[in-house]
């Protein structure tokens, strides 16, 4: 059964419907970054409200910035918008739902005027934002926007036809300034620490380059709340939409597979209203950072720490990996001695219990995650997710084998040949760069950990994590990913 309006009724018993009348909604949310994990998370999650018969005036409009975004807004126009969320686990009680929050989506390539006006509409009180961790533009070694990119340097200069995020959001910004329309709440959804701090900087340093009294009013009116999202949310496959056909019956486009687990800890910080979350298990908070540090370190972490060594074995899904003991060992001590010691309390949470909750969720075998997407813009990911463990480690005086792993790892997984002699293509918008940093191994200690906007300045000037790290790289080399973890945890 083709996915659309009209055949809502005629859809499996089991597939779970909007309870609310489509019709009824009207658009509060715009969303710039419409993908699989918007859709698995906030669109989700106000999904679940509009069920309750809340908040209908808090729909979604999705903006796409990329041309690549075309096929996604098809692909959702010509279901009306509808989408079925598949969850995915080794248990019966998984969820499959057609999810209606998304009511229209906006394309920049086709009007960048239509979508300046959408966003300026005083209906659009929330933005958000899910643009990857590379989209903000800030230097990961400074910390300071990166205003000499071409993108941007075009937005400055073509502030009526722009093309990056933040051309588009003070362009909207500075048109709702003119006609006394109060700003919006920007909301950063993004896997990154303090997002909402990254997201404030960004579009201060943007306007402040744009129009100084723009930039002002901006820090004065619009509010930037930091939140902890999670969710695994795999690439949606062409085997995915076959089986929700062949069991469910379900003729989907552009479905969005999951696991059933799902977390949304939010700032509560908005200066124009904001849905009633809370309703459908958001945790609002006065202080997200606890649970940020938590997520990132051990979650995201640990996904790098099996990611590539696990590609070089020759694995190709998350699961793959955790069903070889000897990775699960090496995760465990990853996440036990070297992340945990470094976190502090955080309210509600069991640090040991989570770490269990990562063991069975990372090899949830239903789901299928693939290890490409965790290996994807590993360059972006390292600063964030890896190098601030490593560099308390380094303060602190411990044991940096494990976590000079995670990096050796890397730095072989980029020659593009793993151990079976299976090549494959790097899956980062600067993978040419890094694979020239490891194109001589004598070299790759002093080319790639002296990439200050990966590393920063630390790690190469520690004596003992530059040991470990050559350590780990000549045994991957010499010995192999097995041979080599049983040495790290002997």
């Amino acid at each position: 059964m083709k996915l659309n309006r009209q055949n809502l009724p005629h859809l499996a018993p089991e597939v779970v419907l909007p309870a609310y009348a489509l019709s009824d909604t009207r658009q509060g949310i715009a969303h710039i970054g419409v993908g699989g994990f918007h859709r698995a998370h906030q669109a989700y999650y106000t999904d679940a409200l509009m069920n309750l018969g809340m908040d209908l005036d808090w729909a979604i409009c999705g903006v796409g910035l990329r041309a690549e975004d075309r096929r996604a807004r098809d692909d959702l126009q010509g279901q009306d918008y509808l989408f079925t969320l598949y969850e995915l686990g080794d248990t019966d009680d998984t969820e499959i739902r057609v999810i209606g929050a998304i009511r229209d989506m906006l394309l920049a390539e086709d009007s960048a005027e239509v979508l300046i006006a959408r966003l300026a509409d005083p209906q659009i009180r929330i933005v958000s934002l899910t643009i990857t961790e590379g989209g903000y533009c800030i230097d990961d070694s400074s910390g300071e926007f990166m205003a000499d990119l071409p993108q941007i340097q075009h937005d400055l200069t073509h502030p009526h036809a722009p093309q990056t995020v933040f051309g588009f959001l003070c362009a909207a910004l500075a048109r709702r300034r003119a006609a006394g329309i109060p700003a919006f709440t920007l909301m950063s959804c993004d896997n990154l620490p303090h997002n909402g701090a990254v997201a404030r900087k960004a579009l201060l340093a943007f306007a402040a380059l744009h129009d100084a009294d723009l930039g002002l009013w901006i820090a004065a009116n619009v509010s930037f709340p930091s939140a902890m999202v999670d969710r695994i949310t795999p690439m949606t496959s062409t085997a995915h939409r076959l089986q929700l056909a062949d069991r469910h019956s379900v003729d989907d486009a552009w479905p969005v597979v999951c696991e059933p687990f799902v977390q949304w800890v939010l700032e509560d910080k908005f200066v124009n209203g904001r849905p009633a979350w809370e309703k459908v298990g958001v945790q609002f908070t006065a202080d997200v950072t606890p649970y940020e540090e938590m997520k990132i370190k051990l979650l995201n972490g640990s996904h790098l720490a099996l990611t590539y060594l696990g590609f070089l074995k020759g694995y190709r899904y998350v699961h793959e990996t955790m069903s070889d003991p000897l990775f699960v060992r090496y995760m465990r001590a990853y996440m036990h001695l070297d992340v945990t010691p470094q976190l502090s309390p955080v309210p509600g949470i069991d640090l040991v219990d989570y770490q269990d909750t990562l063991v069975a969720r990372f090899s949830n075998q239903a789901i299928a995650d693939q290890l490409e997407r965790v290996c994807s813009d590993g360059s972006s990911k390292f600063p964030k997710f890896t190098v601030p463990t490593i560099n308390r480690l380094i303060a602190d005086g411990r044991d940096t084998r494990r976590a000079a792993l995670v990096v050796a790892a890397w730095a072989v997984y980029l020659k593009g040949v793993d151990e079976n002699g299976d090549t494959y293509t790097i899956p980062d918008p600067r993978a040419t760069f890094c694979q020239t940093l490891v194109a001589d191994d004598a070299l790759v200690t002093q080319r790639l950990l002296g990439v200050e906007e990966i590393f920063g300045t630390t790690i190469a000037q520690s004596p003992e994590f530059v040991a470990a790290f050559e350590w780990c790289c000549n045994s991957l080399r010499e010995v192999g990913v097995t041979r080599t973890l049983e040495r790290v945890l002997a």
